[in-house]
């Protein structure tokens, strides 16, 4: 297996607009706009974390013919303040050392303190020709609308489940691994649509693992997921308002030493696709995207099945479980809770 101490993210970051992932409308506007001349001073990144806004912010920066020397990376979520910023404005002012533009990026903008705010407005209203300014956040509600409209502003998204399950298939492939087809759509789905995320998830399963071919099982273990039965079966027990099975399946899965939260998340994730196939058939193509087809075989026949409990009011009992789990001494007890609560329903209304 080849060395993987190198954080997976790092070593498989996007060089070129050709490598990134999952952002093709940001890349398309980036590439018109950089190829006709047309670079900003200031451009603002926003979405959700581990999407790739720094690293599509350094290809900005070498497309442009920054060398490292003149491209500065500054992390707001520790150096925030104005003083911070006074001295960011100092450099500012002078030339390159070697490139036509100096670029400035401002990771976790949204962290910066009032005062930071304001002196960066100054440096952004009038900035020196050669300044380019790469503002990334992923709370874009926290900016000041001052500075938002002095930047080109581009919306980054989450990645698909099929796109991170090929990019962890492929980077473990690179690896001189072979990982099976399931455990890639598990790695990719415990990414939460970061690819940062799930590079971190795929290290933590490469760095334990012994030869080429990793079994599903290990997967598994190392990761603290539940099996598809076991989920499943927790599942069925809510769409039939069955107590006795979903309980003897939450014990199941507690005994085996499963993360309580994650079991939640994999039934929750289930539910609400076959909630979605039932009531926004629209979304069927989307929904293929992000199960595996197995998964997506299983939510379909729940949403067909008339007599399956499927609506909102159940879901929100166990996102209100999924809220309680950890602050009980029993793991399993909020998820017991909320199907004692869902199976009385059904007797109530008898």
């Amino acid at each position: 297996m080849a060395d993987i101490a190198l954080a997976l993210y790092r070593k498989y970051r996007p060089e070129n607009f050709k490598e990134v992932l999952g952002q093709e409308h940001v890349v398309a506007g980036l590439e018109r706009a950089l190829a006709s001349g047309k670079i900003a001073h200031a451009y603002l990144f926003a979405g959700p974390r581990g999407t790739g806004k720094t690293s599509i912010a350094r290809i900005v920066a070498r497309t442009i013919g920054c060398t490292d020397k003149d491209c500065y990376e500054m992390d707001a979520a520790s150096t925030r303040g104005i003083d911070d910023i006074r001295e960011l404005r100092e450099s500012v002012r002078t030339f390159p050392f070697e490139s036509p533009y100096k670029v400035y990026i401002i990771d976790e903008v949204h962290m910066l303190t009032k005062e930071a705010f304001n002196a960066l407005l100054k440096t952004l209203e009038e900035p020196p020709a050669h300044a380019v300014f790469i503002l990334a956040t992923t709370e874009l509600h926290k900016l000041p609308e001052t500075i938002v409209s002095r930047c080109q502003t581009y919306h980054f998204k989450k990645p698909t489940q099929s796109i991170l399950k090929k990019m962890i298939a492929k980077v473990a492939e690179e690896e001189g691994v072979k990982l099976e087809s399931a455990s890639a759509d598990l790695i990719a789905l415990l990414g939460e649509g970061s690819f940062r995320d799930a590079q971190g998830v795929l290290q933590k399963v490469l760095g334990s693992a012994e030869g080429k071919k990793i079994p599903h099982a290990h997967v598994e273990m190392i990761t603290g997921a539940p099996s598809s039965e076991l989920v499943n079966d927790f599942v069925k027990a809510v769409a039939g308002k069955d107590a006795s099975m979903g309980i003897a399946s939450a014990r199941k899965a507690a005994s085996a030493g499963i993360d309580m939260k994650l079991y939640l998340y994999l039934i929750l994730q289930k539910l609400r696709a076959a909630l979605l196939l039932r009531f926004a058939t629209d979304m069927k193509e989307a929904i293929i995207e992000e199960l595996t087809a197995e998964d997506f075989a299983f939510a379909e026949s729940l949403a067909k099945d008339k007599t399956a409990a499927l609506n909102s009011a159940v879901l929100s009992e166990l996102i209100t479980a999924y809220q309680s789990v950890g602050k009980f001494v029993i793991p399993e007890l909020p998820l017991e809770l909320a199907l004692i609560r869902i199976a009385g329903e059904e007797k109530e209304e008898k």
